[in-house]
């Protein structure tokens, strides 16, 4: 098979570039995914009162892992820049264990991401959920720093400003609503940056591609949640659930899970060609049809002219970064 030789994952560099066709193709998949998996997330957890998150992303990352196989089998993927890394079609062998020691951080962070993201949907309403996930680039351009000493523009900065101070007008009237919600909202917003901000890094010295490192994630990831989810007994209440059955809740499950492949992947390219922070204001950018498409389904927040102009204020932010990273500022 050819070689997928527009995959590789490098690190992140000081300069600031500007973004190719390449690059606008993984921001807009990237996007589109995300916000298809948000309302289906929401709709699982709650139009049907779901009460297992563990459980969604424990499916997710076996549909990931299926869907992976089969096509390394087909031959239609490698997990390497190069050559298949192994002849073998033995899931315990395609990647070898010093590759999966590598890839352990980032599984971690991924596990983390997921469970907490996955619980950040429940207990707040689909518009102010995205108001509150735009603080996520503040955490994400200061570990980006951290970690690959990235810098970035006065611009850029300003536009971030401008991001958050969007966020905190919108949400200016409505912060006291659940505390404890909006607490694992900003506990998501940090595994987020975490996860973001590792995956360049690791990559690169893991040689695995956007394809690897997802079969890495789910073989990390997936005997840890079932284990942790078999304790907390939600294998049990899964079971149990009156709508396991029923085929609505069953289509909302499957779209979950085949949006959650495609977003990872779409996360990983995104993350990798771009940067952690231009894939951070994505989802940003994205918050507009979100926004729209949570009030109509499932409601949420009245009309309110503060929360109106700190939205509008945010997209502001967002456009200007998007306008930073195309001229290359």
């Amino acid at each position: 098979m050819e070689p997928v030789k527009d995959q590789s994952l490098p690190l992140s560099h000081n300069k600031p570039a500007r973004m190719t066709s390449r690059g606008l193709y993984a921001a807009a998949s990237y996007m589109a995914s995300a916000v298809l998996l948000v309302i289906f997330n929401k709709a699982a957890l709650s139009s049907y009162g779901f009460p297992n998150a563990n459980v969604i992303t424990f499916l997710q990352l076996v549909c990931s892992c299926l869907i992976l196989y089969a096509m390394r089998y087909w031959k239609l993927i490698s997990f390497t820049e190069g050559e298949l890394q192994s002849s073998s079609n033995n899931p315990a062998t395609i990647v070898s264990l010093k590759t999966l020691a590598q890839t352990l951080p980032l599984g971690l962070a991924y596990l983390l991401y997921m469970i907490v993201t996955m619980e950040s949907v429940r207990g707040v309403n689909v518009p102010m959920y995205t108001t509150l996930r735009r603080t996520t680039v503040a955490f994400t351009m200061i570990l980006e720093y951290l970690l690959t000493g990235q810098r970035h523009s006065r611009f850029v900065i300003c536009s971030i400003g401008i991001i958050i101070g969007g966020a905190v007008i919108a949400g200016a009237r409505d912060l006291a609503f659940d505390a404890s919600s909006y607490s694992v909202v900003f506990l998501a917003n940090i595994t987020t940056a975490v996860y973001f901000t590792s995956i360049a890094r690791i990559g690169k010295s893991s040689g695995l591609n956007s394809f690897g490192l997802m079969w890495c994630n789910g073989i990390i990831s997936g005997p840890i949640l079932l284990i942790w989810s078999s304790i907390r007994g939600d294998i049990t209440t899964t079971l149990n659930f009156p709508y396991l059955y029923d085929h609505g809740f069953q289509a909302v499950l499957l779209l979950s899970c085949l949006l959650a492949f495609s977003i990872n992947y779409y996360v990983f390219l995104n993350t990798t060609i771009n940067s952690a922070l231009t894939h951070t204001i994505c989802g940003n950018m994205k918050d507009l049809f979100l926004i729209g498409f949570g009030w109509l389904i499932f409601g949420g927040l009245p009309f309110d002219l503060l929360n109106v102009a700190g939205q509008s204020l945010g997209f502001v932010g967002s456009a200007l970064y998007a306008f930073c990273k195309l001229k290359g500022i």
